[in-house]
């Protein structure tokens, strides 16, 4: 267990350092002079050289990169031109935290209403509920993010005053406020992710309750609850884990738009204004740190499954 364990460790390494040389190398090699922006209306040519070899931008490109991912292992990400703040408080102290609320928050609401719905499609199958289940699922992923999220807005918003439409309280300074400003984002983004997560617990519970082991243990007098959420759900978690555990990347990819339409300062909106400031620095950090949670939650779900099934873990 613990080759199994060290070997995924290296392999999750050896993808960050790979990620880490193309992000550098392409921003690299990315139109425009940062250096000038940084610069402004007291660019000249003697403060453009001065800047350049103060930031070291005038030595090799792998003496840079060795520079930057040391620097970047030790929390000295840099310092934002715009905003002068360091981009290590900017980036991870302040923007992560509220995409990982968000993401959390999505997350955990399509688990929690989706599972339990994908189970009343399974066990009801062809019925009455079955098709309202279905019909609700084919809405939910019928509807782009940012267009539910603007009718959310107009609707529990403007209309009837329920929530705030703006902004970003962090729940562990007030709970309740945190609560009531992320219920709207989180519906927003759990949407797809709900449906997704109804469709792929139906269709393997389905398959697992016509198994030859759920049928020795209702011939053993096992209530049928224990039959259906045990013996089981138990086997739909393997393959449910394995798509959660793909779908980060889209999940992060809906944070964006959900932020930006609910105007929330996460990762997605930084790096939105990063982009278009041209500011390569916090790209980099961004496109890091976004790595960084796909490469890990996916490092999670491999470990998890010898736990999950103990048919794979290693002898």
């Amino acid at each position: 267990m613990a080759w199994f364990v060290s070997k995924k460790i290296l392999q999750t390494l050896l993808v960050l350092l790979i990620v880490s040389i193309a992000s550098f190398s392409l921003l690299k090699f990315a139109p425009g002079d940062p250096v000038q922006l940084m610069l402004g209306s007291e660019y000249s040519a003697e403060a453009h050289a001065s800047l350049v070899k103060q930031l070291g931008l005038d030595r090799p490109i792998a003496e840079q990169y060795v520079r930057w991912l040391a620097g970047f292992l030790s929390g000295d990400w840099g310092t934002s031109f715009v905003s002068k703040a360091p981009i290590f408080r900017y980036a991870f102290l302040e923007a992560l935290p509220v995409t990982l609320t968000l993401a959390a928050s999505a997350l955990g609401l399509a688990i929690v209403i989706g599972v339990p719905l994908g189970v009343l499609s399974a066990t009801r199958k062809d019925t009455g509920w079955d098709a309202a289940v279905a019909t609700l699922t084919l809405t939910g992923t019928s509807f782009p993010s940012f267009y539910l999220g603007i009718l959310l807005i107009w609707l529990f918003g403007v209309q009837l005053g329920w929530f705030p439409t703006l902004g970003f309280v962090a729940p562990w300074d007030d709970l309740w406020g945190g609560i009531v400003h992320m219920t709207l984002p989180a519906i927003t983004l759990s949407t797809y992710f709900l449906a997704m997560i109804v469709r792929l617990t139906r269709a393997n519970l389905i398959e697992q309750l016509e198994q030859p082991y759920v049928a020795a243990a209702r011939a053993r007098g096992e209530p049928r609850w224990r039959v259906v959420w045990v013996h089981g759900l138990r086997n739909v978690m393997l393959p449910l884990v394995t798509i959660l555990g793909l779908q980060l990347g889209a999940l992060l990819q809906g944070a964006v738009l959900t932020e930006t339409v609910f105007s929330l300062p996460g990762v997605g909106q930084m790096m939105t204004s990063a982009v278009l400031n041209r500011e390569y620095g916090v790209v980099q950090a961004g496109v890091m740190m976004t790595a960084c949670l796909f490469v890990l939650t996916n490092l999670l779900v491999d470990l998890a499954y010898p736990f999950l099934d103990p048919r794979l873990r290693p002898r």
